[in-house]
């Protein structure tokens, strides 16, 4: 295998997946937005933050699960992997991945991965605020239980902690299905979250009209898609998003990645 050492040959791959979602959503009506530091990149920087090296985006759920369930590259480049579709699967989210590269990742020790890209899905939250809390302490602690469950290693900094999680006596799919019913709210509310994480914190819900539709924004001399009210999500979610992080704080993922 080829290493590729360079971030911007990392990340001409990672544009290569994301443009060809932008694609398939175009052409099957399904809606998507520029997210997380991704779309900090756009506002601020009109493409990358200097120092990122991943790209994500958000679906609304439903969106999201169709997506999931009729997503194919015909030429075999990409393909979308989720925990639903794949065993001893460590991330709790989506990814549409190179399967050209190779990514050797610690979290991911012993599950073939390749460059990918994220994509999160939103889902309703309750309005009320003790509940919402309750529920994020609750999805907290099935997500860290969850990661022990499948992690060849300690992803938690306590021993103790690894091995109460570890032993649980609990399946990874009762789990996942514990965490699907506390997450997924069927009815529609006027509060929105990426809640497949055991983070964001309770400050990354927004309202609902901020993805009520879509706007273009400009990446990397491309146009693509994010949420109407993105500047509210994002000082929501951020602060004062326009600000440059302290230099310490201006880190990289540490990828390692191969073309096969």
């Amino acid at each position: 295998m080829k290493k590729i050492d360079d971030i911007q040959e990392l990340r001409q791959i990672q544009m290569g997946i994301l443009d060809e979602v932008h694609r398939f959503c175009e052409a099957h009506g399904l809606r998507y937005f520029l997210s997380s530091g991704t779309l900090i990149g756009a506002v601020r920087h009109k493409g990358y933050i200097p120092w990122d090296d991943d790209i994500d985006i958000y679906m609304p759920r439903e969106d999201y699960e169709t997506f999931l369930n009729t997503y194919h590259d015909e030429k075999g480049i990409y393909r979308a992997i989720n925990p639903a579709s794949e065993s001893h699967y460590y991330y709790t989210f989506a990814k549409v991945v190179d399967q050209r590269t190779h990514m050797v990742e610690r979290e991911t020790e012993g599950y073939e991965i390749g460059v990918y890209m994220d994509i999160f899905p939103v889902d309703y939250v309750t309005e009320n605020l003790q509940q919402r809390e309750r529920i994020f302490r609750q999805k907290k602690l099935l997500y860290k239980i969850r990661r022990c469950k499948i992690s060849n290693t300690n992803p938690l900094k306590s021993r103790l902690a690894y091995w109460v999680y570890k032993c649980w006596p609990m399946s990874v799919k009762q789990i996942e299905r514990k965490i699907w019913k506390l997450i997924v709210l069927e009815r529609p509310t006027r509060m929105v979250c990426n809640m497949t994480e055991a983070g964001p914190s309770i400050k990354g819900c927004f309202p609902a009209e901020d993805i009520a539709s879509s706007v273009d924004i400009e990446f990397e001399g491309k146009t693509y898609k994010t949420m109407i009210g993105y500047r509210d999500y994002l000082e929501r979610t951020y602060g004062d998003y326009m600000t440059l992080p302290p230099v310490e704080q201006r880190v990289t993922h540490n990828f390692e990645a191969y073309w096969k």
